[in-house]
This record gives C-alpha cells, structure tokens and sequence, in this order.
C-alpha cells in the first residue's frame, strides 16, 4: 500500500502544482527545510536506560499552542524524552521559541513511505501523540510496524471534515483503526472518531485542552506585553482594539469601523496576509520594524527570520524617537510576528476574534482574550469552535456580531456591560479547566511501562 500512496501523492502533486507553486513562490514558503520534509531529521541521541521518548506532533501553530499546558506536565518526568513535531514553518518556528530550549524540535515530514521510515528512525519513539487529527497513512503504518502505538490527542473532527471523510470511509477506515487511543474534546467527536473505524473501547471524550492554556500572564509576560506596547508606541492612555487571528478582508473591515480615537492592533492569521493589512493602512507600525527601530529583537518570523518587508523603518514611532503622540493615520499596529499575541490581548481595552466575519473560514481560538478578562467579539461564522462557543454564549461571556464595529462602540459606551462579559466569559473558562491531567494520564497509559525508577 504504500507504494501505492506514494504514486498517488505524486500525482496529486503534480497535478495541483500550477496551483500551489506559483502560491509558494509568492509567499516565500519555498523557502524551506526540503530535506527534513523528506524526512532527513537529524538522528537524536540514545535516550538513555529506561527512558522513553514520546512524540508530539501538531501541524501548526494552533496545535503546537495548545499542548504548552501537556509539555509542563510531561517534562518533569525523568524517564521519559520529549520530541516535538511540526509541519508548517510558523509551526515549527513557534515550537522552537516554546520547546526549543528544553527538547527536540523537529520538522514532521510528508507522508511518503521513505521519508516516514527515515523519520521515524532519527527521532525512535516509543509513543506518539497526535494533536487534534493529522492522520497520515503510511505514517500510521510504519509506526504499526514498529509496533510504537499512536494516539489522538485534543481529538478534533468537524462536522465539515466528517463528512469529507465519511465520503471516503473505505480508504481511511484502517487508519482510523490503528489508533491505540484516542482523547476527543466532545462527546460528538468521539462518536465520529468511533463511526470512521476507532474502536469504541479506545475513544474517551476528555474536553480541550485550550481551556487549561488560557490563563492570565505572569509577571514576566506582563513586563513583555508592556515593552511591546511601548516598542510600537500604542499608547496606553487611549483605548484599544486587538483583532487576532484575522483573514483578509477583515482588517479592512475594522480599519473603515474604527472609533474615533481608538487604537487598532492587527495580527494576520497567516504571514502572507501581513501585507494586505499594510495596503489598507499604509501607515501603519510594524511590529518588526519597531523592533528593528529600537534595537530590540523581534520574534523569530515562520522561516527563522524576518522577511525583508519587515526591515523597513517606520514613521513617527514615539518609543523609538521620542517624538509626540503618533499621528491620526498611524492608530493602526500591524503585528507581524509569531507568539506575541497573547501579549497584545493582554493590552486590549476589547478583543475582536478573527477568521470568523467572512463566511469563508470557520472562526479561530476565543479562549485567550477571554481568560485574560477581554470582552471579546466574534463573527458569526465560528463552526471551528462550536462546544466552546455554546459554554461562552450560555452564560453571556462573548459576543457574537457580523458588525464588529457597532459591537466595539457598544462596549465603549457601555462599561458597566463590557465588564459584565469579560466577567461570565472568564468564569466560564476557570470551570472547565482539568483536561490536560486526564490527557497526561492516557498519555502515561500509551507508554511502555519505565525500566528506570524515578529520582
């Protein structure tokens, strides 16, 4: 079979490439770890006598965030090695700014048969967890061979995906059955993780483990937020909006709806959408050039540096010149980096949560602005994200609008209901904490049992 898979990913490749290559190209995504997509990871050293090494891996940056909370609970075990995987570029940056200090961070590579076999080979596994699905057949079936059980973990399948999955149930069905364990964050997942083939013995719905994540910042976070704010000269006098996670069309949206006198922040989903912000608001601070201005670093960007946009100088910065208050045309912030945006929801007077007003994506993660005590605006088109959005709409801690606009000056007229949201929406998240211990425990379960007693 996996033979047969390779011939028809080279095919489809082949096929799409009029439409992905000319993409790359543009987007600077060629710009690449080639071989360690093809499997060419370094080969890790021996893990020592009696100690494991489990395998996380999460396609991108949502994924890689998501399991910060598993990692602490994981890396004080003594017998057990932590390896974390990536696929994307900003993935595999922002597990290196978040792991990379403390444990293997490497690329995960595309599902042909060699490069998974050389891949798992470097890394050795003992167990592998999968974050939220990323289900790659001969990957599955060379972990099989090695006998190295695989499990999902913040198990994820969407409506929308189940029924393309369903569609092709007879093909994906063994995949699905190869699974030792699998972790769901509802009880609608697990049923649909049971329907594509996972025995139902093995499927426990055990919630999200973004609820445990969103929490407020520590001291040292806070000091952090508040050099970002003065690097890009926002000033904390004046109120401020921050739109995270957004897609195209929408900064324009917020820029046109802005009040009067407020401030806007905009961190861009995807790095390829940086520069559609800049077109709307062409005066805009940049976040890496403010970095550059002041001379203080900026973030590692998705493929290790900044882009050459990103070194440009910006006009009127006052935290890096001095000068007076930042001119009407520049109340517009661009965040241009990976892994500063808790920091600027920290800054914010209202949260405005992206991919979710044009009707073309499926909404972005809520839970951060609201556990920093944001109140906090989404779209309508949220369907990413539907069980959260029903514990945060039932107790009145978000609001859902296709007007952000109109929302934003509701909250600034009206305080007192500002701080009524932000308050029922936080509480919601304190009481849904807990997921990351069931997960840690199953994780425990999956791995061979510890040669070496703990010290």
């Amino acid at each position: 079979m996996g033979l047969g898979r390779d011939l028809f990913y080279t095919a489809g490749a082949a096929a799409t490439s009029p439409v992905w290559g000319p993409a790359m190209l543009r987007s600077g995504k060629w710009k690449t770890d080639w071989r360690a997509r093809l499997g060419f990871s370094p080969t890790l050293p021996p893990a020592g006598p009696g100690v494991r090494t489990l395998l996380l891996y999460g396609v991108s940056v949502g994924e890689i965030n998501a399991i910060r909370g598993l990692v602490a609970e994981l890396e004080g075990d003594p017998t057990l090695r932590l390896v974390v995987a990536a696929m994307t570029d900003t993935g595999f940056a922002r597990a290196t700014q978040l792991y990379g200090g403390r444990h293997a961070v490497v690329r995960f590579p595309y599902d042909f048969s060699a490069a998974v076999k050389r891949f798992l080979q470097a890394v050795d596994p003992d167990a592998v967890a999968l974050v939220e699905l990323e289900l790659w057949p001969n990957f599955l079936e060379a972990c099989g061979a090695r006998n190295t059980p695989v499990a999902v973990i913040n198990g994820r399948l969407s409506e929308r995906s189940f029924k393309r999955y369903r569609k092709a149930r007879a093909l994906l069905r063994k995949s699905f059955a190869r699974l030792a364990a699998v972790g769901a964050q509802t009880d609608a997942y697990a049923q649909r993780f049971v329907a594509m083939g996972t025995p139902a013995d093995r499927v426990r719905t055990l919630d999200t483990l973004k609820w445990d994540n969103a929490k407020e910042l520590t001291a040292e976070e806070e000091a952090a937020a508040e050099r970002l704010a003065e690097d890009l000269g926002i000033d904390r006098r004046r109120p401020l909006v921050v739109a995270g996670s957004t897609a195209p069309g929408e900064d324009k949206l917020l820029i046109d709806e802005l009040p009067e006198g407020v401030q806007l922040l905009i961190a861009p989903r995807k790095p390829e959408w940086f520069g559609r912000v800049m077109q709307h608001a062409p005066h805009a601070v940049r976040r890496t050039a403010s970095a550059s201005a002041t001379g203080v670093p900026p973030v590692v960007g998705p493929q290790g540096q900044m882009s050459p946009q990103a070194t440009r100088p910006t006009r009127d910065l006052r935290s890096a010149a001095g000068c007076e208050e930042a001119a009407p045309a520049q109340r517009v912030f661009l965040l241009d980096t990976v892994g500063e945006l808790r920091l600027a929801y920290h800054l914010a007077t209202v949260a405005v949560v992206g991919r979710s007003f044009t009707g073309t994506l499926h909404g972005s993660d809520m839970m951060e602005p609201v556990a920093l005590g944001k109140p906090t605006v989404i779209g309508p088109h949220y369907g990413d994200f539907t069980d959260t959005m029903a514990a945060l709409l039932e107790a009145g801690g978000i609001v859902v609008t296709d007007d952000p606009g109109a929302a934003i000056r509701e909250f600034f007229n009206n305080p007192s209901l500002a701080a009524e949201v932000a308050a029922a929406g936080k509480a919601v998240v304190e009481t849904r904490r807990g997921a990351t211990q069931r997960y840690t425990e199953l994780l425990r379960d999956l791995l061979p049992p510890a040669t070496m007693p703990a010290t």
